[in-house]
This record gives C-alpha cells, structure tokens and sequence, in this order.
C-alpha cells in the first residue's frame, strides 16, 4: 500500500497503550514507505501518529473541513493539509487518496468513518481492504456485533472478511497487503452482480 488512511481519535483516550500504539503504528508505517492520509488534526490519536511519521521523514496527508480546523486545531506541519467544505468531502477526499483503511481507538467519528469504508468495500464501490488495530482489546465489543450481524444473515460472504483485525500492527499490514475482494473479483464486477 502506497498510502493508508487511519482513522483515529482526536482525544488520547484512557489507557496509555491507545498513544504508544498510534506512535508504533507511525514508525512502522515510515518504515514500510507507506504514506498517512487522516483527519488533519494536531491532537488526541490522530496528532501522535501524524507527528510519529513526520519525524520520521514520512509522508502525512490531512484532509480537515474548514469548520473543525479550530476545534481539531489543524497539524500545520503536515506534508500537506487539503481544507476541505464538508465532513462528506473529507471522507471522499481521504477514500481517493488512500489504498486502505485502519482504525486506531476512536469514538463516534472514527466508528462512522470506518463503518463507511466498510460498506464501500461491502458493496463493492471500492476493492480496498480495511483493518482494525485492536489495542487492548478495544474493539472487541464491535468485532463481536459484527459476527453477530452475519450469524443473523445481515450481512453476506462479501462481509466474511471486513474488518481485517489484529492486537498487532505488522502482521495487520501484512494481512491487509495481501487482501483481496470475495472471488477476487474487481469492485466493479461485484456490484453489477
């Protein structure tokens, strides 16, 4: 993956882990060459994993809309910060840039986007993989709704494999490198089925 579009907190959270996994995550990122795209914001998650790359000599691609610059206090040193109008933009803008997707521990935003990513693939309006990065066990609770929805016939085969998720980020990147769409078949043919 060329870049990777992280979804992630704009607060810290409460355990300590949450931070240190978002820096390792941008270390390890830097070392693959693998470029961030995410939300643009200087705090929480999302500023210690733009500042984990940016140290490194990485590539960080924000994409902030124009209302949330104060209240996400937008990065200024980023590679480049795209302002955007609206949160839709935002979303659209980081889908284009990005080759996949990866939550970090997040609240309502980082769930709504990563949801969203997942239904785009899902439906097959892009053939990207996306990835949970499973600090602690944060995301457990929602592994398991979403295990439930397909146990209840909600979901279909195209949801077998959304997300990819891992306590552990190299082989979360390994695993989402190697990702294909059910049948491997393109995006396109899957949605004319």
């Amino acid at each position: 993956m060329r870049r990777l579009c992280v979804f992630a907190g704009a607060r810290l959270g409460a355990d300590r882990a949450f931070a240190e996994a978002a820096g390792a995550l941008g270390r390890l990122l830097v070392s693959r060459g693998t470029a961030v795209v995410y939300g643009g914001g200087k705090v929480g998650l999302m500023g210690v994993l733009a500042d984990a790359v940016l140290e490194g000599g990485g590539e960080v691609i924000g994409v902030i809309p124009r209302a949330l610059m104060q209240r996400e206090i937008a990065h200024d040193g980023l590679t480049d910060l795209r302002v955007v109008e609206t949160m839709h933009e935002r979303k659209a803008t980081m889908a284009q840039l990005a080759d996949g997707f990866l939550a970090l521990p997040g609240g309502l935003g980082t769930l709504e986007e990563l949801f969203e990513a997942m239904t785009w693939t899902q439906l097959g309006i892009h053939a990207k993989p996306c990835g949970l990065l499973n600090v602690g066990g944060y995301y457990d609770p929602v592994l398991l709704q979403l295990r439930r929805a397909q146990e209840q016939s909600f979901t279909g085969r195209e949801s077998e494999r959304l997300p990819i998720a891992s306590a552990e980020p190299a082989s979360l990147l390994d695993e989402m490198a190697s990702w294909a769409p059910v049948d491997g078949l393109p995006a396109a043919s899957r949605l004319e089925q």
